[in-house]
């Protein structure tokens, strides 16, 4: 066969350029090396929806990098903005070096621990080693942290031999550091450094601190927050409120670890690998129940004294909100009272009446979504002992029907389980004082370290991929592309609404991490590689793999009706309708 030679082939020198070619169909060429922030910062020049301003770093072939990351061969590029959650955790990761180091320079040998998120967009912080700032040291803090900002000081990177890391971090005393390196199987630790001072931080950096503009401390009972921007409005710091129960709540989680003797996760590591794991398993789920059953009984107290008949619910995603509602009940129970639940499915409007989202598509969970003059009228009737007939809707037909005739003994007391359920607008007809609220979510979680977080946000996703995956047949793929819109609807229908609960209950276990993870992890590796939802599943494994991870003896050693057994299975509470044994008397 007579070989064909196109007359379009000629002989050329290698190219000394990369281009970066962008969504919109643009296409930019530079020298070789040249930074993810020197393309998109040219690139803002011809597309006004990238923002120099707000660059935190680029999705490069599929992958997250830094602006500072080198572009070698040609690529496709897209901006990674404070405006996306990937940047805001940049941003708020750099925001944390910038604190720590304002710190270290203006107090030496004073320690300043991340302890947990504000909902508004905030860091609650606290010293552990000396009393907390007054208002003219943080105002100190603050203009400090503003000099290092103004001198737009650069963030170095370099990766180091362990056996360094370990001396840098034992000569500054870190203990925090240390236990979290027993976990570490490279032979090799990513360092960041500002202004002479290293750290180690798992996740990407901005190359300087010019970018960190937008931040405020703020004084508050036990330490101070150090507010960050939000992505829906990155260049505004709006009033953080007062939440004094949230506020508790944390309180009582540091009570609580500080029982355990768990206050980081290279201290639960050391637990599992010397496995004393039973022991805390015992406590974290004994601390539950007693909180569980002091929630119970305020609600009987509520019920004799001001004939509180109405249980509402409410919480964010994997919360464990189903086991807390059943155990609940049994505590109710045992106090005398019958629960009747009251499934809000059935009080959803007939399709074609359904409110729709900007998207056009039928939002359901939208309050109006919910036929409330209904339900409201059908509570009052519940409450005051008449009969009712209950309304069953059909998903398939989209339409509503009349269920079964039932009605409640002057024992029983209404359970309804919902995303609504703090929020006024659901009940208005129905007596406050009659009401009882309570908010179910994992308001705090074990950080790695005192300067690296875990947000729980990311632990409920780690419980619903694990649930998804044996419950309901759905691939970590799945579950990872619908958690943007879970979580909008749980920013729009439940936070805004959290401090109108009368009880909180922190559904968080200390130990849940090293359980998940040899859940997780397998799915997680199953993720296809340069696509979005890979770009998250690389995120959760980087943090997941700094934990020791339960053997399947240890895992054995989880009550069947702990909360977490309503993600990893085998829940004894799965199949179970309280109020069954007594169908009789009214409950269903």
């Amino acid at each position: 066969m007579t070989a064909v030679v196109s007359s379009h082939i000629v002989q050329s020198s290698p190219r000394q350029t990369v281009q970066a070619r962008f969504q919109s169909g643009l296409v930019l060429e530079a020298p070789l090396g040249t930074s993810v922030e020197a393309f998109l910062t040219a690139a803002s020049t011809h597309d006004a929806s990238i923002r120099a301003d707000l660059l935190m770093g680029g999705i490069v072939d599929g992958r997250l990098r830094e602006l500072a990351y080198p572009i070698k061969r040609d690529s496709a590029l897209d901006p990674v903005q404070l405006s996306s959650s990937d940047g805001g955790r940049i941003y708020r990761r750099s925001l944390i070096m910038l604190m720590a180091t304002a710190v270290a320079e203006l107090w030496p040998g004073v320690r300043v621990n991340v302890s947990y998120s504000i909902p508004e967009g905030g860091f609650y912080c606290k010293l552990p080693n000396r009393e907390p700032f007054t208002q003219d040291e943080l105002d100190r803090l603050d203009a400090h942290m503003r000099v290092i900002v103004q001198a737009n000081d650069p963030i170095t990177k370099q990766i180091v031999p362990l056996d360094e890391a370990v001396q840098l971090f034992t000569a500054r005393q870190d203990e925090d550091k240390l236990r979290l390196l027993e976990q570490r199987t490279r032979n090799s630790l990513t360092l960041y450094g500002l202004r002479g001072r290293e750290d180690y931080y798992y996740g990407y950096m901005l190359p300087s601190t010019g970018y960190l503009r937008y931040f405020r401390l703020i004084r508050t009972d036990g330490g101070f927050i150090l507010q960050y921007p939000r992505k829906d409005n990155p260049t505004d710091l709006p009033i953080i409120q007062a939440y004094s129960k949230l506020v508790r709540v944390f309180q009582q989680a540091d009570q609580w670890l500080a029982r355990m003797g768990v206050e980081d996760i290279g201290r639960l590591n050391r637990i599992v690998r010397n496995d004393r794991i039973h022991e805390l398993i015992l406590v974290a789920e004994a601390l539950h129940e007693q909180h569980v059953a002091t929630i119970a009984g305020d609600i009987y107290e509520r019920h004799d004294q001001h004939n509180v008949q109405l249980v509402l619910i409410s919480g964010p995603s994997s919360s464990g909100k189903t086991t807390f509602s059943k155990r609940l009940a049994i505590q109710l129970l045992a106090h005398g009272l019958r629960p009747f639940t009251l499934e809000m499915d059935n009080y959803f409007v007939n399709r074609e009446l359904t409110p729709r989202d900007s998207n056009g598509d039928y939002d359901f969970e939208s309050l109006q979504a919910i036929n409330l003059s209904l339900f409201n009228q059908q509570l009052l009737g519940l409450m005051s002992g008449q009969p009712v007939i209950l309304p069953r809707f059909d998903f398939k037909t989209g339409r509503s029907s009349q269920g079964r005739e039932t009605h409640l003994r002057s024992n029983q007391i209404i359970i309804v389980e919902g995303i609504h359920g703090l929020n006024p607008g659901l009940v208005p007809d129905i007596p406050p004082e009659k009401i009882y609220r309570i908010y179910v979510s994992a308001l705090t979680q074990l950080n790695t370290d005192a300067h690296n977080r875990i947000p729980t946000t990311d632990v409920r996703l780690l419980r619903r991929i694990v649930r998804d995956a044996q419950h309901r047949g759905y691939s970590a793929t799945d579950t990872l592309m619908r958690w943007a819109s879970v979580r909008k609807g749980e920013k729009d229908n439940i936070f805004p609404y959290q401090e109108n609960a009368d009880a909180m209950f922190n559904s968080a276990l200390v130990y849940e991490l090293a359980a998940l993870r040899p859940l997780a992890e397998p799915l997680l590796l199953q993720v296809e590689p340069a696509t979005p939802p890979h770009i998250e599943a690389n995120r959760l494994l980087s943090f997941l793999r700094w934990v020791q991870p339960l053997t399947s003896e240890q895992e054995e050693m989880i009550p069947d009706t702990s909360l977490l057994r309503e993600f990893i299975g085998d829940s004894s509470l799965y199949d179970y309708i309280p109020g069954m044994m007594n169908e009789d008397n009214g409950y269903h």
